[in-house]
């Protein structure tokens, strides 16, 4: 195989409890991206479509990411060629950077003859976070590599889990169209928090776990509560908390900031009530005059996936 397109999809990181270590794979939306072999040795960004985005490959999250799988493969000198396709708006929120280092990931690994297993992929993927915010977090591309619901339980060592997705569970998401790096973001994070609010953020981790292997969606919804990150950035999202009320009046399960923001997602069963809640978001942002985009979208339980 000479070369192979993928899509690599937007993720939702956090998932209101879960900072840092819970996250969910969409169907839209997404990047798409070539890889090709190459007779030259080297890894080579051909190619931005969408964005504005560094073609050097020791700035670029796809090249990156794809140096730490060549060197782990022991072959540094192969030579890749990649052609990006940007869907996902850079600073959404929805794990921009973590589709182009997934992807990117999951297709050398196609071109290789798949030495690597998806959860082996997942290490690599990190690289490229680290270099899009300097912390090698593994909430977005665990996800986007593994598919749906995916627990990071610890990162010394990597343990990730793929979790259960309910069927009936949709998720929709309004992305304003502003920028919030995540690097700004988790400077505004408080170092220190109560020990109540702490326990408090734990039995809502594990009880959204409890809720999503159950199908116990009145459950999840008492669980899509955070007490120590959200409070702060909350700041940073126009109307947030008007978004978040409506939304749950109009039928939402719950849901809150998509990874650092300024994304707002909310979970619904069934698509109908995911309609609901996207009919409704668009009636909160349309009187701001803030430019917006709203995603409905099943939860992605693929991942990363092969395209003609």
């Amino acid at each position: 195989m000479d070369s192979i397109k993928v899509f690599a999809p937007g993720t939702v990181a956090n998932v209101a409890c879960g900072f840092d270590v819970i996250g969910l794979a969409l169907n839209a939306p997404g990047d798409e991206m070539i890889l090709r072999r190459s007779s030259e040795p080297g890894i080579r960004i051909t190619a931005i479509h969408g964005a504005d985005l560094p073609l050097e490959t020791s700035r670029n999250v796809a090249g990156v990411a794809v140096q730490a799988l060549l060197q782990k493969y022991e072959r540094p000198d192969i030579g890749i060629e990649i052609e990006i396709f940007k869907k996902i708006h850079p600073g959404s929120g929805i794990g921009s950077s973590a589709a182009s280092s997934a992807g990117a990931v999951v297709g050398v690994n196609h071109l290789l003859g798949e030495p690597f297993t998806k959860k082996q992929l997942v290490r690599f993927a990190m690289e490229g976070e680290r270099l899009a915010c300097g912390s090698a977090h593994a909430d977005n591309v665990a996800p986007a590599i593994l598919g749906g619901f995916t627990l990071v339980r610890s990162y010394r060592p990597l343990d990730i889990t793929t979790l259960h997705t309910p069927e009936e569970l949709w998720v929709t998401v309004i992305h304003p169209q502003i920028e919030v790096k995540t690097s700004d973001a988790r400077e505004i994070l408080k170092q220190k928090i109560l020990m109540t609010d702490a326990i408090r953020q734990w039995g809502n981790v594990g009880a959204l776990v409890a809720g999503l292997y159950q199908n116990d969606y009145e459950l999840i919804a008492r669980s899509l509560e955070d007490v120590i990150v959200e409070p702060i950035r909350s700041i940073l999202i126009p109307a947030f908390h008007e978004l978040k009320l409506k939304c749950r009046e109009a039928g939402a399960l719950g849901g809150g900031i998509s990874g650092s923001g300024p994304s707002v997602f909310m979970l619904s069963k069934g698509e109908e009530n995911a309609r609901k809640v996207a009919a409704t978001m668009d009636s909160v942002y349309a009187p701001l005059g803030v430019d917006y985009k709203i995603y409905v979208s099943q939860i992605n339980t693929e991942g990363v996936k092969v395209i003609d």
